[in-house]
């Protein structure tokens, strides 16, 4: 490896030597370290423009038929989880429709819808598989797994 670097180098010289009337080439300019990115940017699933407003107002309609479902499910089978749960799910749509009003925190309230859409999906997914039942289990599912792509998305946007 050094004799081949050695070589190149004695080559160069040699080169140079021969033909001092040109100019040894510049380097080209480097671009700033700012602008430079180490990884690529991550694709939104939802590619418009509006997905970052429309978060608000999916989180505020999750929350309502989160609880409303909760309240359902009590009244017809006197189950009190399903009212703790549509409560939960409720008041984790409330905050993170309260940290969307804001500009400086908008990407911790989607964060924030993001987590609990997870949670959701994960709790309505085992419901699923469990009971086999498209209704209510798959349709909550369904609504969840939207509701993750909308928050998704919107941290993407907002984070940027």
């Amino acid at each position: 490896m050094t004799a081949l670097v050695t070589a190149t180098s004695t080559l160069h010289l040699r080169l140079s030597a021969a033909l001092p009337s040109f100019p040894s080439p510049r380097p080209l300019p480097r671009p700033p370290v700012a602008s430079l990115r180490l990884h690529s940017r991550r694709r939104a699933l939802l590619r418009c423009a509006a997905v970052s407003e429309l978060a608000p107002a999916a989180s505020a309609a999750y929350g309502v038929l989160l609880l409303g479902g909760g309240a359902f499910a009590y009244a017809r089978s006197g189950s009190k989880g399903s009212i703790y749960g549509g409560m939960a799910g409720s008041a984790l749509m409330g905050i993170a429709y309260y940290l969307m009003q804001s500009p400086e925190t908008k990407a911790a309230g989607d964060a924030v819808g993001f987590g609990s859409a997870f949670l959701f999906a994960c709790v309505f997914g085992i419901r699923l598989y469990n009971t086999r039942k498209l209704v209510p289990s798959g349709l909550l599912l369904a609504l969840s797994l939207g509701a993750l792509g909308v928050f998704y998305s919107a941290y993407l946007q907002d984070k940027v």
